[in-house]
């Protein structure tokens, strides 16, 4: 779904925010795997970067404003590296700037894939490519994150924490109407495995029933998608099942908190932090892409990280923004540059620098896009 008019003529406008630690070393990757694809599928894109991060904020003291949201709300898509630098208090720049992008912007939907391309990284035994498939839709805006709440009496042995969390009827229903939609888009590759569509619902609404509202909603906008099948399961049971039988999830739709923590479990699933990535969404407008790992501080500077996860996010923004053989080629090069070896694991002691993986993915690109065109030259 394109985000704005600009897009039919395949012409985009692209935030870049590369962030801290390896952020900015993996966001190269990716803007070289972008570039790449543009070239070779005929759109075009103009960059604008934007310095906000940690260390911007040790250094200037700057954060994001009112002025720069509304600047990037006449954006296509905003790409990002990784926020967060050891110095600065522990989110106070990840809240600002992903937050005013969420928050902000509306975007309500954290889409992320969750796809095993190569089976040697799955740490489950006897689990392959074809028994991890799936994508997780966490609500995005609403829940504990939305920074409701405080502390009384900090350090003091009377302190008090307080958090709220929010569940609206407008955010919960179109949060699963998403689902349900992106659930009956995937029905193709679904019938190929003989499989019908399929939606699991995860909430906690046992123990806490204000969820009982997304136990609700869940029913009511299931009618209307009678050919999607429905499960409902809560998010402990869902965290058992995901390590059991993955293969049994299609698409998964679940609140703020638990998108957070199940996400993360997912994306073990298919080897690790480094090769996954999400997509922060709001139909139809600017929407975020990101690597779901952390800023890595550790390894800033080394040219050592993997930035598979941020050429993958690169792959969502190009699907997103209406160029969907870029994306599709993007992600078969990664599974092949996985499958024969090239690129032996995903984490920082591959043997490869992040140039190098870097690379090797645009060449991979370049590879396959001349094996599907040489038919026609024939």
């Amino acid at each position: 779904m394109a985000a704005h008019a600009t897009t039919a003529e395949r012409a985009y406008r692209i935030g870049s925010i590369p962030g801290d630690g390896i952020g900015p070393e993996v966001q190269a990757e990716g803007l070289k795997v972008l570039a790449a694809s543009a070239a070779l599928d005929g759109f075009r894109y103009t960059l604008k970067s934007y310095p906000f991060g940690g260390e911007h904020y040790l250094r200037t003291g700057e954060l994001v404003t009112p002025a720069v949201v509304d600047e990037w709300r006449g954006l296509d898509a905003v790409l990002l590296g990784a926020i967060g630098h050891p110095d600065v208090e522990p989110g106070l720049v990840e809240r600002n700037v992903i937050l005013s992008l969420r928050f902000g912007m509306g975007m309500y939907v954290n889409l992320r894939p969750v796809k095993l391309l190569a089976e040697h990284l799955c740490p489950l035994k006897g689990k392959s490519p074809h028994d991890i498939d799936f994508v997780v839709i966490r609500e995005n805006t609403e829940d504990v994150y939305s920074q409701i709440g405080g502390h009384l009496n900090i350090g003091t042995p009377d302190e008090v924490a307080i958090v709220t969390g929010v569940y609206t009827r407008k955010g919960t229903e179109r949060i699963i109407r998403y689902a349900f939609e992106l659930a009956r888009a995937r029905a193709g590759r679904r019938a190929a495995n003989g499989h019908r569509p399929r939606l699991t619902m995860v909430d906690k609404a046992n123990a806490i029933r204000p969820q009982s509202l997304w136990t609700r909603v869940f029913e009511a906008v299931a009618a209307e998608y009678p050919d999607v099948e429905t499960d409902h399961a809560y998010v402990d049971a869902c965290c058992m099942w995901m390590i059991k039988t993955p293969e049994q999830f299609d698409v998964i739709v679940t609140t703020n908190l638990f998108g957070d923590i199940v996400t993360d479990l997912a994306a073990m699933l298919q080897g690790g932090m480094g090769i996954a990535a999400s997509g922060n969404i709001n139909p139809g407008h600017t929407s975020m892409f990101e690597p779901i790992h952390g800023s890595a501080p550790k390894y800033a500077g080394q040219n050592m990280a993997n930035p598979l996860g941020a050429i993958a996010a690169v792959g969502m923004m190009l699907d997103y923004l209406g160029e969907p053989t870029s994306a599709a080629r993007i992600e078969r090069a990664m599974e092949q540059c996985l499958v024969d070896g090239r690129i032996p694991s995903i984490d920082a002691r591959s043997g490869l620098s992040t140039t190098q993986i870097g690379d090797l993915i645009t060449a991979e690109i370049h590879a396959l896009a001349a094996h599907a065109a040489a038919p026609a030259r024939a």
